[in-house]
């Protein structure tokens, strides 16, 4: 009778631990002095606080598998400082590293965390407290495990998705800073020069949320398919839209269900938006310093709030996650291109006054040829793929394209799918092979742009074979 009342109690094939979800949130807002610079955009120091920065972490565990989804505000952070992350974390906790998933939302107005970058002590203390940071937000999530339950929604949001790469009219100015005259495409055109979009975009927006067994909301992370929106005032931190999303989602949700345990954490995550810009420049109508930010934040908050109560959730739950490594060749510079740099920096050395940063100056890319040509030859960069359900999400170090983004959910074995880019690393823009053909900022070879042409091709590839993988689990 005893076995009996088991069988019924728990039937055969069924798991006996129950699924599991915590969250936390850390601040990783940086020191005044703090330099923002990039490797093609400066910025300059940190001059004032506008809103403060965070890693927000959910951590999801099915008693057979627990892992670890990070979003941090940042422009961009280096495989090797997300490696040191991942090593303490499991150092502190014993989730393994290859558990774990690290991504950058790309706001321009927070520090672009690459060892070697910057000569300034301030930002080599952020890269050790940025580790410490992440470390914090994973243990404390663990420590807020509970019995939850997990549901997702997909819905479109078209107005802030626009492909800044435009085919040009023969004889528009390009601005290439070689000195070239073969692109076809220019970054953020304006004007009658202008055809149409060089590629699509991806208007629709993916949202995870998690809850306590009783309903109460433990966590939500979006994503969505476009770059920072900006609209900065020069030296202020802010999260970007994705920081004032995550905010408001978290006070609505609070307010509508209140709680005792720990704070709900909200999140979004960038999509695959290398190629594209929250607003048409044709338009005509930009809006000025941080309201842009405000639409778009308040838009798509408001958005998902309406959603959220026709969720369908899910208490038993099972999780998967696989990740590889790849070596892709980095694009050298020839001789003649180191030659033409060395004459343009020198130029520069003696004359260091004249202007420096901006997406088309030659002085700008001489510097980054002679950093290329300094460069390993190749680059190991890490890939994911994550399970819940039949919900799945892949892990690119990349800005990808939309067209990439939208190639994998085609040709995805499962029917929920999204990306997050730039996660485990830094490694530039990832235009296809044909967007390398059409030229244009995002493939000029620079430390932003330094993947061999083919390199969209085998992530892409690699990333739908995880998925296969996983599907056959």
């Amino acid at each position: 009778y005893f076995i009996l009342w088991l069988g019924l109690l728990f039937p055969l094939g069924k798991a006996w631990a129950e699924f599991r979800a915590g969250a936390a949130i850390s601040n990783i807002t940086p020191h005044v002095g703090t330099a923002l610079d990039g490797t093609i955009s400066i910025n300059g120091p940190v001059l004032n606080i506008h809103d403060e920065l965070h890693a927000r972490c959910l951590v999801l565990d099915d008693g057979k598998t627990r892992l670890a989804i990070i979003v941090c505000d940042s422009t961009m952070i280096d495989r090797s400082v997300l490696d040191r992350a991942k090593t303490l974390v499991e150092e502190k906790s014993g989730l393994p590293t290859n558990r774990i998933l690290i991504s950058a939302t790309h706001t321009h107005a927070a520090p672009r965390v690459n060892p070697g970058l910057h000569n300034n002590p301030l930002n080599d203390e952020y890269e050790t407290f940025l580790v410490r940071r992440i470390a914090d937000a994973v243990q404390l999530s663990i420590a807020n495990l509970a019995p939850a339950q997990v549901g997702w929604t997909r819905f479109e949001k078209p107005e802030f998705v626009h492909n800044r790469r435009w085919f040009m009219k023969e004889g528009s100015q390009m601005g290439n800073p070689f000195g070239n005259t073969g692109d076809q495409v220019k970054m953020n055109a304006r004007g009658d020069g202008i055809i149409k979009p060089a590629g699509p975009v991806d208007p629709e927006i993916f949202v995870l949320s998690v809850q306590h067994v009783d309903g109460r909301p433990l966590a939500l992370l979006g994503n969505y398919g476009t770059h920072y929106v900006g609209g900065y005032q020069r030296g202020h931190v802010s999260a970007d839209y994705f920081g004032l999303f995550s905010r408001l989602v978290e006070r609505s949700l609070e307010e509508r269900f209140e709680s005792d345990g720990p704070p709900v954490v909200a999140m979004m995550s960038n999509g695959t938006s290398g190629d594209v810009r929250s607003s048409d420049l044709r338009d005509g109508n930009q809006q000025a310093q941080w309201e842009r930010i405000k639409l778009v934040g308040e838009s798509i908050a408001e958005d998902v709030i309406r959603q959220y109560p026709d969720i369908q959730y899910e208490p038993d739950i099972s999780l998967a996650m696989i990740q590889t490594e790849l070596s892709l060749g980095v694009r050298k510079p020839s001789a003649k291109k180191i030659a033409w740099a060395e004459k343009v920096w020198d130029g520069y050395l003696q004359n260091p006054n004249q202007k420096f940063g901006g997406s088309s100056n030659p002085i700008v890319y001489a510097r980054e040829t002679l950093a290329l040509a300094k460069h390993p030859d190749h680059r190991n960069i890490i890939l994911q793929a994550i399970r819940i359900g039949e919900l799945s999400i892949v892990a690119s170090p990349c800005e990808t394209f939309a067209e990439t983004g939208l190639a994998i959910k085609r040709r995805s074995p499962f029917k929920n799918t999204f990306t997050i880019e730039l996660a485990n690393g830094s490694d530039g823009y990832l235009p296809t092979i044909e967007q390398h053909g059409y030229g244009g900022y995002e493939t000029w070879p620079a430390r932003s742009s330094l993947l061999e042409v083919t390199a969209e091709r085998k992530i892409r590839s690699s990333l739908l074979g995880m998925l296969e993988k996983l599907k056959d689990e």
